[in-house]
């Protein structure tokens, strides 16, 4: 019998914390430790580490390129692409304000204590820079420094423009730079399955390490974490969205989530935006009564742009990281953690286990430890499911307020009016 990726990773998951629980009973545990779990076991993570950074900077400019590349026929919809574009970005920024705000609040991986190598983590501190210095600083001198320093906010800039000049080339050369940066992006996509392929033994030995000095506290924390994580996208999918949708269109909470049944159960088996396109599009057509063509416009462009669900994630488990190795976040890396989640939730789109990724990018560039992305990894699959359901139920919602505003839905296709608000 063939296991699933995401059992291979609860097995290595496992095995890792046991193995470095009881390493700490054997006789002559600090050679062990030393030998074993830290040279040994620690080379090998820090190669599956490595993998991960290898991938970074390439993925997210290709990815972004890409993403703009693909909307170049935008100006075609005139005010319905206008609508949908941006109720996609103000969705993304209140998600990631929501995140922030609670996730602050609740501070989970608080008190977990971890370290590395045994020994607290010490960020290298640096001036805190203006919020008009960080902004200036978007703009890169020499783009070659910006990809080998890593440089995200300057390589999204760089990407951000690339895409722009390409869909102002000539129809035939557009297609065919657009088609050379898809075909880039199906390489970069194949690479991270391969990496992610890796995954189970990178945890296994990542995980060996953290157990070997995990406690109580430590194991509370990643719980805290994950519980966190889910409970704002439930918010955000259950909570937040009826009631927007409610107020503009007059379709009741109750009535709106039981014709999103079959899409919401559909995409927390599949974990997938993409594989979930169709069913989202018979909700919006068959139940809630939407335009075919507001439909057939925004329901690709969301599964594209619309991660709200990964801009929560990539938020709270940035915050965790940084409680449960005691740095916490200053007020300057929490505006370059909004920023820098805005730009890179739009590239997450179509990229296996995309969240996760690139949550190593933000943990790279607020300097934080990339070893906890062990814990990242090893705790996605069940944020994961979460983090698709509220992207695509997000899709739903901002077409059915498109449509709305459009005149382009019909209630008559809601069999009980008494659930329609006047």
């Amino acid at each position: 019998m063939q296991l699933s990726l995401t059992t291979k990773i609860f097995i290595a998951l496992a095995m890792g914390l046991a193995f470095g629980a009881l390493s700490r009973l054997f006789p002559g545990a600090d050679f062990l430790h030393q030998t074993l779990i830290h040279d040994l076991f620690g080379t090998a993570g820090g190669l599956f580490v490595s993998l991960i950074k290898l991938l970074v900077v390439p993925l997210v400019f290709i990815s972004i390129v890409n993403g703009v590349c693909s909307l170049e026929n935008l100006g075609q919809f005139g005010r319905l692409g206008t609508k949908t574009f941006l109720l996609y970005l103000v969705n993304t920024v209140l998600a990631i304000a929501a995140a922030l705000i609670i996730g602050l609040w609740l501070a989970p991986g608080a008190g977990a204590g971890l370290t590395l190598d045994g020994k607290p983590f010490v960020p290298t501190l640096t001036e805190a820079p203006s919020l008009l210095a960080l902004i200036a600083s978007v703009v890169p001198s020499n783009p070659f420094q910006a990809f080998a320093e890593g440089n995200m906010l300057q390589i999204l800039f760089m990407a951000i423009i690339t895409g722009i000049a390409i869909k102002g080339l000539g129809e035939e050369e557009s297609k065919a730079a657009a088609k050379g940066f898809a075909v880039a992006n199906e390489l970069m996509m194949k690479l991270v399955t391969m990496v992610m392929s890796l995954a189970p033994y990178g945890v296994f030995f990542l995980t060996v390490g953290l157990a070997a000095t995990l406690d109580t506290g430590a194991i509370k924390a990643v719980g805290a974490y994950v519980g966190t994580n889910v409970g704002i996208l439930l918010l955000w999918m259950l909570v937040f969205y009826p009631l927007v949708v409610s107020f503009f269109t007059g379709i009741k909470p109750t009535l709106y989530l039981a014709k999103l049944r079959e899409q919401i159960f559909f995409s927390l088996s599949t974990a997938s935006s993409n594989a979930t396109i169709p069913v989202t599009f018979k909700t919006l057509t068959e139940k809630l009564g939407v335009d075919k063509s507001v439909a057939g416009f925004g329901v690709p462009l969301g599964a594209t742009m619309n991660m709200s669900g990964s801009a929560i994630y990539m938020t709270v488990a940035t915050i965790f990281v940084a409680n449960a190795y005691g740095t916490g976040l200053e007020s300057s890396q929490l505006v370059t953690l909004g920023v820098t989640t805005f730009l890179l939730a739009i590239a997450t789109g179509g990229v296996p286990g995309g969240a996760a990724v690139t949550t190593g990018v933000l943990l790279h560039q607020l300097g934080l430890p990339m070893e906890a992305m062990a814990i990242i990894l090893a705790t996605d699959r069940i944020c994961d499911a979460f983090v698709t359901t509220t992207n695509v139920v997000g899709d739903t919602a901002v077409s059915t307020l498109v449509a709305k505003s459009e005149r382009s839905i019909c209630h008559d296709t809601l069999k009980d009016k008494s659930l329609v608000q006047a």
